[in-house]
This record gives structure tokens, C-alpha cells and sequence, in this order.
């Protein structure tokens, strides 16, 4: 594993990487409230056939942004940085690992340069009003009516509690989920000024599911490689999200994990098999 930063603009962006720097690239975008360590297991496991990168957005990890006021953390904004980390990297063609807000970020991406992408793998990334559960009641309310209240109603999300338990928890084996994941993300949170720029990004979510139509009409008309590999316990993105894509592409594979939606903890091997399967089968490369 490599470590590094890349100017971008005003934003110095985090990255790790793996792999041979001739292989072929996935781009792999981490979603809330963590960062690129989340694919920490997962890089080694593919590292001896594809070259990974996986940044950290503006607003997270180790990434240096500019604070609110002086930067828009709107995801039209984390696309942009992340579109000129990957020019600056000259990555032309790399296949997309989304998940959670990688999800709209990197189909931003696929949107503006469709011949740069190679494949898409969502690891519950979501992309239809399918894949929403219940608990989105108090966003969808800080969407409909961005009130002073209901965007304290939506900093409960924030809380160590609502990462450890139910962001990480539900429906994880307990004795296979380490806490390093959810304890380095509940001290991101913890920094001075994280929690309003997570809520600004939640009020901005809602740009996000307008986007819905586009992105589904970039996948019909493009059909790209598509791969799901989804934690179908996750208390955000039901599984019904991931078997959505199917109406518009209908060479998608599926695969529903015993896992919740952060599989990467607990199925990190499970999930190295199925894209190095699906890359070798898609990407014509050598078995």
C-alpha cells in the first residue's frame, strides 16, 4: 500500500493506492461518514491484478479542504475535485467502485466522461428511490423543508452511538467487525467543524435523488459493466436498490451478501472474488 497527496485546486487530496501503476485502474469512492480506510482490507486483495486508488473527498479523512464559507461541500463539488484528482493522476480509463455517497459522486463522473468508465461496481451505492428504507424520514424532511429544526433533527446521524451500532451494526456478525473501521470515523466526526459540513451534505443529498433520472438514463444508454455487491442488511440501502439497476441494465450481476452496509468489514474477501471474476469476464483479461 502507497500513500500520497495531490494538489487539486484549493484541495489537497488523500489517496491510497495499490497495484501495478500499469494495471487496470479502479477508482474506488468511499460514502459517509468514513474515508479511503474502509477499503483497507479489500486493496491487498486485488492488488496483484489491478492498480487501486482510492481518495478521500473533500470534508473527510485526510483530505485538506478549504472550511464552510470559503468551500461548497455540495456533491456537484466533490465530483469536480474528484474528476481533476483523476486528471491530475491521468487516469483515462479506470472501472468505478461506489458506495454509499461514492455512489453520486462517481456517477457524476461516468455521466460527464462515460468513455473513461470500464465498469461499475456498487457496493450499496444507490441510484433508485427503490433502495431508501424508513429511516430516511428525517432527511427527506431536512430536504423538503431545510429549517433550522429539522437540520438539528438530522444531527442524531452524527452521534458515535449511530455510527457504531446502527451504520456499522445492523446486521454485521459482531465477532467479525473490528472497530477500527467505526472508531476512526466517529473521531473524524469529532473534529471541530466536521458535524455542520456532514449536514450541509445531507441537506445537498437531496440534488442527489433529482439526479436519479439521469443517472439511470447514462446507464441505459451506455450499459456499462455492472456489478452489485450489496450488504442486504444495511439499515439505509435496501436490497430492492440493488436489484433496480436490472431495469436498466439488464446484463447486471447481483449478489446479495450476508453483511450490512459496511460488508467491506466482515466480507472483504467475499467481495475481492466477485469483482476479480466480473473484471476478468468484462474487462477481457487473462484468467
Amino acid at each position: 500500500m502507497r500513500y500520497g497527496f495531490q494538489q487539486v485546486g484549493d484541495v489537497e487530496v488523500f489517496y491510497r493506492e495499490a497495484g501495478p501503476a500499469d494495471a487496470p485502474v479502479i477508482l474506488l469512492l468511499h460514502g459517509f461518514p468514513t474515508a479511503s480506510h474502509m477499503f483497507r482490507d479489500l486493496m491487498p486483495l486485488l492488488a496483484d491484478r489491478f492498480r487501486l486508488i482510492a481518495p478521500d473527498l473533500p470534508g473527510f479523512g485526510q483530505t485538506k479542504a478549504p472550511p464552510r464559507g470559503t468551500f461548497d461541500y455540495t456533491f456537484d463539488r466533490l465530483a469536480d475535485v474528484v474528476e481533476g484528482f483523476t486528471e491530475a493522476l491521468s487516469l483515462d480509463r479506470y472501472a468505478l467502485y461506489i458506495f454509499d455517497y461514492g455512489a453520486p459522486v462517481g456517477l457524476r463522473l461516468a455521466m460527464r466522461h462515460p468513455d473513461r468508465v470500464t465498469a461499475i461496481i456498487s457496493q450499496n451505492g444507490n441510484a433508485y428511490l427503490d433502495g431508501f428504507s424508513d429511516d430516511w424520514a428525517p432527511w427527506q424532511a431536512y430536504w423538503q423543508e431545510p429549517t433550522a429544526a429539522n437540520r438539528e433533527a438530522c444531527r442524531p446521524s452524527l452521534s458515535p452511538e449511530a455510527i457504531r451500532d446502527w451504520q456499522y451494526g445492523t446486521g454485521a456478525d459482531p465477532t467479525r467487525l473490528s472497530p477500527d473501521g467505526y472508531e476512526l470515523d466517529i473521531a473524524y466526526m469529532a473534529r471541530a467543524g466536521a458535524a455542520d459540513i456532514q449536514l450541509d451534505l445531507i441537506l445537498d443529498y437531496r440534488s442527489n435523488v433529482a439526479l436519479y433520472p439521469a443517472f439511470q438514463a447514462y446507464f441505459r444508454a451506455h450499459q456499462p459493466p455492472f456489478l452489485a455487491v450489496w450488504g442486504q442488511h444495511d439499515p439505509a440501502f435496501l436490497p430492492a436498490g440493488a436489484r433496480a439497476y436490472k431495469r436498466d441494465l439488464p446484463d447486471a450481476e447481483i449478489h446479495l451478501l450476508d453483511a450490512g452496509h459496511f460488508a467491506l468489514e466482515t466480507h472483504a474477501a467475499a467481495v475481492a472474488d466477485l469483482i476479480r471474476l466480473f473484471l476478468e469476464r468484462n474487462l477481457s483479461l487473462p484468467g
